[in-house]
């Protein structure tokens, strides 16, 4: 049954988070992140990929780990705002705008929107664009945070934990059947973030 099939794999990638929440080497912890998204991708049933380009598959291409792309992002409360995000689909999908995450990147000043779930049970969901959006990496933008999926790195010191090196291509970069909300214009930083997962060549 496809429902138990996502059920499984959405358990497996909650496990992945965990794993990187109690690894002490943020280096160990990515490649270890990596190395058990490679191995969903290439034989899960829920994989994104099609199951054409399975067979030699030989792992997601990213950038090379950075330290400096982990930062703690102060969390500056916004007035809540209800947006409809634009979607891979075309249909858009319902959260609503709670706080404002600031951090340094890069040696620049930035700061994303944090965006809340407006569905059943919610989650915390940041997804992000920079510079290399469309050249490097996915046009529609990467993930960073999406706590319905399990991606949540906790906080430090008060503040949000946000890793560059974990930020992941929504499924509908691999194929288009899959509904994706794609990163709003307020979440599109003006520097280039190498870190994290590239564009997959197409075949």
């Amino acid at each position: 049954m496809d429902e138990l099939e996502l059920l499984d794999w959405r358990r497996r990638v909650f496990e992945l988070y965990d794993a990187v929440r109690e690894e002490a080497s943020i280096e160990r912890a990515t490649a270890t992140w990596r190395a058990g998204r490679d191995a969903l991708f290439a034989t899960h049933a829920q994989s994104p990929l099609p199951a054409a380009r399975r067979s030699n598959f030989a792992g997601l291409p990213y950038f090379p780990f950075d330290a400096e792309a982990r930062v703690i992002a102060a969390v500056v409360p916004a007035e809540h705002r209800r947006l409809e995000l634009g979607a891979s689909t075309g249909a858009p999908m319902s959260f609503v705008r709670f706080a404002l995450a600031r951090f340094q990147l890069a040696g620049a000043a930035c700061e994303l929107e944090l965006y809340w779930l407006d569905a059943y049970g919610g989650g915390l969901f940041v997804p992000v664009a920079d510079e290399t959006s469309g050249s490097e990496t996915f046009g529609g933008g990467r993930y960073l945070l999406d706590t319905v999926k399990g991606a949540d790195l906790g906080s430090d010191d008060g503040g949000l934990v946000l890793d560059f090196n974990l930020a992941y291509n929504p499924s509908c970069a691999y194929e288009s059947r899959w509904a994706c909300p794609l990163t709003p214009p307020a979440n599109r930083l003006a520097v280039p973030v190498r870190a994290g997962e590239r564009q997959l060549e197409p075949r």
